[in-house]
């Protein structure tokens, strides 16, 4: 699922209650590492296994949120003859985590790394997520480096995958990257970077791909002095970049399905209710939606510039709430692809911050070279998916605290206002309902609420510490 952001005032974070480090604990988030295990991550920076396998001389570079120091992926794009030449570099966490020690076991009992508005709780000690492991600019790396060729029309024609040493030449941010690129300043490494993305982009479009880039939401000052909730669309520039990391994400699913042995990342077709359920927002928000028109098609025509547009994106990430991880070892899966990809598909470039993708580039880095999979890496995945859901799922209830606290700090100086919204969902004791001004879908209580229409709401309840506002229809 797209990662929610959310950002919000400096008072405010500091002021919530309970308190983020509360509610971390609640979802059991630990902070701190172990001594054990951060003593291993010190040792393992100063003395990582560098491979014999010399690509510094490869332009490479990393374009990330700004301040981002956790940097998974480093690319370079080349144009060939025949098309393109895609060099993805990902940080090589093998190289310093060890099967079995410490380190690695903290891992497993994190999962992910999870991010809320006071701090992030890493994957990994920083010694590593923000040091030696991380594709820092100017430094000596152990990388896996994929290599991709693509056709020129965008379409996969070859894959590989070896270790090597690496070195980042530049760290770009995503607005400096848009900006460059929107003044016809940029390189030939960005200009190609924007190609191939628009290239991949299309192709995913014809396989009927879902884009959905989930907008970041604001609470800020209104010109009546009143917090408002204001949707951020995503950069162009961080569509394009995504792409290269889907494209490789592809090209991983490719490899362990053909060598019978992986972890794919799967999502069943949406259940039509939540579709229904989206779509009935996107119409209460004065959107085009017609009758049996496939949501991918709608949601990836929709411009995330446009603020209502922006909310529906936001609330069409329910879509992907099935993913899940899928481990094999022979025959294939029942369910081998990503709906939303449509293509099967494998996450294998976010190392630093997710657990599973260490293990999907051990088992890709095997099939590659035509080996045997190490028996530490192929022996975990059958846990893998367990675990990896159980830190998905703390990982997305910290992010719905975190929007749950913006629409009720919204919604606070509004206590007791009549709004019109649109019934989303029924049920037997409460339904849901959309506003259009906040653009938020909140609990209505009341059974029965007639699907699909306009009613009256007002808004009974906001309480900022269970992060929840409540209507009741008129």
């Amino acid at each position: 699922m797209p990662s929610l952001r959310v950002s919000l005032p400096e008072a405010v974070v500091a002021n919530v209650v309970p308190t983020w480090q509360e509610l971390r604990d609640e979802l059991g988030v630990v902070e701190a590492f172990p001594a054990e295990a951060l003593a291993e991550a010190e040792a393992a920076a100063k003395v990582p296994r560098l491979p014999d396998l010399d690509r510094t001389d490869l332009p490479l570079f990393t374009v990330d949120p700004v301040g981002s120091r956790d940097l998974d992926q480093a690319l370079a794009i080349l144009r060939r003859p025949a098309g393109y030449r895609v060099h993805y570099a990902i940080a090589d966490v093998a190289a310093f985590v060890i099967p079995g020690r410490d380190l690695d076991r903290e891992a497993h009992r994190r999962g992910v790394t999870f991010y809320a508005p006071d701090r992030s709780v890493p994957l990994h000690p920083d010694a590593l997520s923000a040091g030696a492991a991380s594709l820092l600019p100017g430094e000596l790396r152990p990388a896996l480096l994929w290599t991709l060729d693509l056709d020129r029309d965008g379409e996969l024609t070859g894959t590989d995958v070896r270790r090597a040493l690496v070195r980042s030449r530049q760290q770009l941010a995503y607005p400096d990257v848009q900006r460059r690129l929107d003044a016809g300043a940029a390189d030939d490494a960005l200009v190609l970077l924007e190609e191939v993305g628009r290239l991949r982009h299309s192709r995913a479009a014809e396989r009927g791909a879902v884009h959905l880039p989930t907008p970041e939401q604001e609470v800020a000052d209104g010109p009546d002095g009143r917090p408002r909730l204001v949707f951020r669309a995503q950069l162009p520039s961080e569509a394009w970049n995504a792409e290269i990391s889907l494209l490789t994400g592809m090209a991983a699913a490719g490899l362990m399905l053909a060598g019978g042995v992986g972890l794919l990342r799967t999502l069943p077709p949406p259940d039509p209710r939540e579709v229904e359920s989206v779509r009935r927002s996107a119409l209460a928000l004065g959107l085009p939606w017609p009758a049996g028109a496939g949501y991918a098609e709608v949601i990836s025509d929709l411009d995330p510039q446009v603020p209502e547009a922006a909310a529906v994106l936001t609330f069409a990430a329910r879509l992907l709430r099935g993913a899940a991880y899928t481990a094999f070892d022979g025959a294939p899966p029942e369910l081998s692809t990503h709906s939303a990809v449509a293509a099967p598909y494998a996450h294998a470039t976010a190392p630093l911050r997710r657990l599973a993708d260490r293990y999907a580039g051990e088992v890709c880095l095997a099939l590659a070279a035509g080996r045997e999979v190490p028996a530490w890496a192929r022996e975990a995945l059958p846990d893998l998916p367990a675990e990896m859901a159980g830190a998905t799922r703390r990982a997305q209830a910290l992010e719905k605290a975190v929007v749950d606290l913006a629409e009720a700090v919204v919604l606070a100086p509004r206590w007791g206002e009549v709004f019109d919204a649109v019934v989303v969902e029924s049920g037997d004791k409460r339904g849901v309902v959309q506003l259009k001004d906040p653009a938020v879908r909140a609990s209505c209580d009341a059974p029965g609420l007639p699907l699909g229409q306009t009613i009256r709401a007002r808004l009974v309840a906001v309480d900022m510490a269970a992060r929840k506002v409540t209507f009741r229809p008129e």
